[in-house]
């Protein structure tokens, strides 16, 4: 059994960077090189950054734990029409057990709702295949594609996603 445990104070937004950190290097590693892995850490999942987007950016990062364990984290950002499922990323232990599809039935399309939000969207480097699978079995729709300037030379190239509520 697990659960989803809202991430809130300084202590769990560190464990939740060093966490990012371990599954970023050992997964990402597939699709995007070395540097641009580390450059989109600290752009993106450094300790700065996180609390920068749950103040001021409405972000809301959950980690997905199992006996005491954090094992993965996931990140949905509240939109006008929508629920944008900003990261899931689950722990080599972990994947391939199910957690993905609970976490998304269980937590995600639940935050959706109560938000009264009609869909999920998500954006999904094109090159990440393992990924793109699994978001097409929970019955997302590919709507489009995007190329994402990020800065220092790096360009994230990724489908768009959507699931209707």
């Amino acid at each position: 059994m697990f659960d989803w445990v809202k991430v809130e104070t300084d202590e769990q937004i560190k464990e939740l960077c060093e966490l990012a950190k371990k599954i970023w290097n050992e997964y990402s590693i597939c699709f995007i090189n070395q540097d641009q892995i580390d450059y989109m850490l600290e752009k993106f999942q450094s300790e700065q950054a996180v609390k920068s987007q749950i103040n001021f950016q409405r972000y809301r990062y959950y980690f997905l734990e199992e006996d005491g364990e954090n094992f993965g984290y996931f990140a949905v950002q509240p939109r006008k029409d929508e629920l944008f499922l900003s990261k899931i990323y689950i722990d080599k232990e972990h994947r391939g057990k199910g957690f993905a599809r609970k976490a998304f039935n269980n937590a995600i399309v639940e935050i959706a709702k109560e938000l009264e939000l009609p869909k999920i969207t998500l954006t999904v480097n094109k090159y990440n295949i393992p990924s793109v699978m699994i978001y097409e079995k929970l019955g997302f729709e590919r709507v489009d594609s995007v190329e994402t300037d990020i800065g220092n030379g790096y360009v994230m190239d990724d489908y768009i996603y959507e699931f209707e509520l």
